[in-house]
């Protein structure tokens, strides 16, 4: 394990990529409460088995309420929010503007409420982070004039969603078994996307071959797999820093949607590619501490 740690955030961003790309199969099928409330009971059905068959450790109150309110936070509101807005009018490029200033406002809850540390070098990262992501979702920026709060505030609130429910994640509900904790994790996130699909969606599902894909990978790799890497990631490192990978999945996706959907990749899109990876190279930087030197005592 401890050799496939410098893998890991770089395996969480292709991952997390995925989840647009996916999302892209499925919307035409399903509406979005409904396809995250299927997508939450799916994950469900295969983390409690495994959790149960692996005889992990049974949590105490308190830490699984901390963990379903986390996950009410993570994947409740955020998804739903961010989905809810797109489906309403929201541009997607807008979309991903709103949810590319998760990184500067989870790093500011860290400092203010994890006692987080954060150096010039790191903010300088961040901002140089969000200019390419601004650069990479540029030629699909549509900013609409008549879009009104009705829209955007859903938005706004997934993004302020997942920034705080990463901090309650690491204060809260860092010693929980990560198969039990994701678990109660989509206990909490059902309960708004349940409520949201039976205020404002029909339920229908339209159960093709696409559909059915894109609801099996989006559960398995991005419910499960992705999922376990950010919530290691947050538990074994400062969320200021796991954060800012965040900035890298426009560009993977822009990649993505090149490769399988033929989508023009303009070069304003590389070059932001490149200053948001150089910013969270930057953000992600930990100075390795200086060995004293050694002396021979026998010369």
């Amino acid at each position: 394990m401890p050799r496939l740690l410098p893998v890991f955030p770089a395996l969480f961003v292709l991952l997390w990529s995925t989840g647009f790309i996916g999302a892209r199969y499925a919307m035409p099928h399903a509406e979005p409460f409904t396809f995250l409330a299927l997508r939450f009971v799916l994950a469900l059905v295969i983390l409690v088995p495994l959790a149960v068959l692996a005889r992990a450790p049974r949590p105490a109150l308190r830490p699984a309420l901390h963990a379903g309110f986390a996950g009410l936070l993570i994947h409740g509101l955020y998804l739903g929010g961010i989905f809810f807005a797109v489906r309403h009018g929201l541009s997607a490029g807008l979309a991903a503007l709103i949810a590319g200033l998760q990184p500067l406002v989870t790093t500011l809850l860290a400092s203010r409420f994890l006692g987080e540390t954060i150096r010039l070098r790191h903010w300088l990262g961040l901002g140089l982070g969000l200019v390419g992501v601004g650069l990479v979702i540029l030629p699909k920026l549509d900013l609409d004039p008549t879009l009104g709060w009705s829209t955007l505030a859903p938005a706004v609130l997934a993004m302020l969603a997942i920034s705080v429910g990463t901090i309650w994640q690491k204060r809260f509900v860092g010693g929980l078994d990560l198969r039990v904790g994701t678990a109660i994790q989509y206990v909490g996130g059902l309960v708004p996307v349940t409520i949201g699909a039976s205020l404002f969606e029909t339920g229908r599902i339209d159960w093709t071959g696409e559909f059915v894909f894109a609801l099996l990978w989006l559960t398995l790799v991005l419910s499960i797999g992705a999922i376990f890497l950010l919530l290691f990631l947050i538990r074994e490192g400062a969320v200021s820093k796991v954060s800012s990978l965040m900035y890298l999945t426009p560009g993977v996706t822009a990649v993505m949607a090149f490769l399988l959907f033929g989508e023009r990749l303009a070069p304003i899109q590389l070059l932001g590619m490149a200053l948001a990876g150089i910013g969270v190279a930057a953000a992600t930087h930990t100075r390795r501490p200086k060995t004293a030197p050694v002396f021979d005592s026998t010369a």
